[in-house]
């Protein structure tokens, strides 16, 4: 994954909660994103949506550019609330 300055205790946090809505382990996810394997991501998502996806992913600029807006920052706020 690209460093983004995140905290590994978050980054642990997000991958069980996507993880979990994915249906996979948070190993497995997290070994797939490593890897550059999407399909566990990519299998439940609209055809726009993983197009986008990929785009984002494919650019580790975009990829952090996308990490650090308030919409995204918001979203893992969301996420990890109460956990």
């Amino acid at each position: 994954m690209a460093n983004l300055n995140v905290d590994p205790r978050q980054m642990d946090q997000l991958l069980k909660i996507v993880s979990s809505k994915l249906g996979v382990s948070p190993d497995s996810l997290k070994n797939d994103l490593e890897n550059g394997k999407f399909d566990s991501a990519l299998k439940n998502m609209k055809p726009s949506e993983a197009a986008k996806f990929n785009q984002v992913v494919k650019d580790p600029k975009l990829l952090e550019k996308f990490m650090t807006t308030p919409q995204a920052q918001a979203l893992y706020k969301k996420l990890t609330e109460g956990k």
